[in-house]
Formats: C-alpha cells, sequence, structure tokens
C-alpha cells in the first residue's frame, strides 16, 4: 500500500501573545490624550478567552477597539479570530463591548474546509473533521501542497493554521 501524506487544518491564537497586545493597548491608552479623564479600560480574561471593553461613549469604543485591533496585528494575532460583540450601554454612562477570541476550528468551519476540499476535486486527496482540526490526507505531497494552496485563498471566517505535515 502507498505511504499516507498528511497534514492538519487548524486555528487558533496564542494567549500570551494576546495577553501582550492588551497590555501595550491599556499603556497607550493611559497615555493618549483623547482618553484623558475617561471610563476607557480594557479587560482580559484569559480563562474564558474574552476580552471586555469598557468606554464613554461610542465614539471612544471605537478609538479603543482601533487600539486593540492595532496591537493584536502587531504581534501576529489574525483580526478574523476575533468575535467582536455588539456595543450595549452600561450603567454610568459608558458602553461596553465584549471580544471573545476564537481559539479552536470550530464545527461549522470545519465542515466549511472539509466540503471546499471535496469540491476541489483534488486527485485522491480527502478531508476528515477529528474534533477541532481537519486531518487531509493523500499519498502526493504535492496535490497536498495544492491543497494547502487552495485553502490559503478562501475565506473561512478564522485564521486557517497548518501543521503537523508528514
Amino acid at each position: 500500500m502507498a505511504q499516507q501524506n498528511s497534514f492538519d487544518v487548524t486555528s487558533g491564537v496564542d494567549m500570551q501573545e494576546v495577553d501582550n497586545a492588551v497590555n501595550q493597548a491599556q499603556k497607550e491608552i493611559a497615555q493618549r490624550y483623547d482618553f484623558k479623564d475617561s471610563k476607557a479600560s480594557i479587560d482580559f480574561k484569559r480563562a474564558e478567552s474574552v476580552i471586555n471593553l469598557v468606554a464613554d461613549d461610542d465614539f471612544k469604543m471605537t478609538a479603543l477597539l482601533d487600539v486593540l485591533q492595532t496591537r493584536l496585528i502587531r504581534r501576529g494575532i489574525s483580526v478574523k479570530n476575533l468575535d467582536l460583540g455588539e456595543n450595549t450601554t452600561a450603567g454610568g454612562d459608558t458602553v461596553t463591548r465584549v471580544v471573545k477570541l476564537k481559539t479552536a476550528l470550530d464545527a461549522d468551519a470545519a465542515k466549511k474546509v472539509a466540503a471546499a476540499i471535496k469540491e476541489a476535486k483534488l486527485k485522491k486527496v480527502q478531508a476528515a473533521i477529528q474534533g477541532d482540526t481537519v486531518r487531509v490526507t493523500s499519498p502526493s505531497r504535492d496535490d497536498l501542497q495544492g491543497a494547502m494552496a487552495m485553502l490559503k485563498q478562501k475565506d473561512f471566517g478564522v485564521e486557517l493554521k497548518f501543521g503537523n505535515y508528514r
């Protein structure tokens, strides 16, 4: 029987890099003139993979989110892995927003990845969903690299990471 080559498709974020980006954003907010004497804050809950944003109004919330996204991008974290909640009015004339981090490939995105590989009709390339990863197998490494290139071109709503290539 021919040797099967494979790779795994996953998604996720490096929590330490998110923590570093949040700390940098907090320092920038403390120094910026437009946030002086405001209630603006960023709170990162690592265990729940949630970032809570608090600002005085919608304008400052937009600026706060922009600062956070800029810092995340500079630390190498894709904005695709953020699930931005809606602005909600809180007590004390403040606006809050909950930003959830997508730490794994959810079932819906995994199905889309597997379906995209089947639709491409690559020769002898098969995709199998295994929990929060998709294992792609083929006897030919060239076909696997073609599958990777095809997946990189499509948008699945999360940043795809390819690993365990053998």
